[in-house]
């Protein structure tokens, strides 16, 4: 059976849909949700309950980020949610210091993803923030880090030097990739070559753009070795990967 055929004869026998709320509810390092196209909690797991000094996820349900953080991070994450919303493209790898309304804090990753219906619409968004450092615990301060890994993500088609970015963190190279590792399992090239094969990936099944461009606009100095990494990382060439995706271009 192919991979389609397995899920569909799988989950065509569940009696509800499949959300894993019941398995998020045991990752106490982890905070899950579901919002709808208004923003509003339409999923919670227990974590998130618990962050927000509530007592059932009722009291979550139906509510958007800037009612249940204070103020200015509760409206930051609702900007987020109605960028996703709005733009269809995910946040990826946010690296964020939040604040908890039992007064405790904390470092954690942030991953924001939109959610389809079958004509390709965004209905909604699916998230989860994991812990870098639990609430209150003595840890390092990620800002300067947090404030680079932006400057990747935002700019990840210039030239980037990992001693420039360390200088940047106000870090040695040897300090700024430790904490990278830590943070992402990967090396700090590494989360540069992620970075630009997200955006890669996106634009080849998104758009019609000619490879070439895709590669210039990724950070490759031209398309064979765009191509290269592309089929080194995916497992196919640009153009067989689109091809699988559908698309005709």
């Amino acid at each position: 059976m192919t991979p389609a055929q397995l899920r569909t004869e799988l989950f065509s026998q569940l009696t509800e849909p499949l959300i894993g709320e019941a398995l998020f509810d045991h990752l106490s390092d982890l905070v899950f949700f579901v919002k709808n196209r208004r923003s509003e909690y339409v999923v919670v797991n227990q974590t998130l309950v618990e962050r927000c000094d509530q007592r059932t996820k009722d009291e979550l349900i139906g509510r958007r980020a800037d009612e249940l953080f204070p103020a200015p991070l509760g409206e930051s994450y609702r900007a987020q949610d109605e960028a996703v919303l709005r733009s269809g493209k995910p946040i990826l790898n946010q690296l964020e210091l939040h604040f908890y309304a039992t007064g405790g804090r904390g470092w954690c990753l942030t991953n924001k993803l939109p959610m389809r219906d079958g004509a390709g619409h965004v209905i909604g968004v699916v998230g989860i923030s994991k812990d870098l450092q639990a609430a209150n615990e003595r840890g390092e301060d990620y800002s300067a880090v947090a404030k680079v890994v932006q400057d990747i993500q935002n700019n990840f088609a210039d030239r980037l030097r990992v001693a420039d970015l360390a200088e940047r963190a106000g870090l040695s190279a040897y300090q700024f990739e430790q904490r990278i590792r830590k943070i992402f399992q990967l090396t700090a090239g590494q989360l540069i070559q992620k970075t630009r094969m997200e955006a890669a990936v996106q634009r080849l099944r998104e758009t019609n753009d000619p490879i070439a461009t895709v590669a210039l606009d990724c950070g490759y100095s031209d398309q064979s070795a765009f191509t290269r990494q592309f089929k080194q990382t995916i497992g196919l060439s640009p153009s067989d990967y689109r091809t699988a995706c559908g698309q005709s271009f």
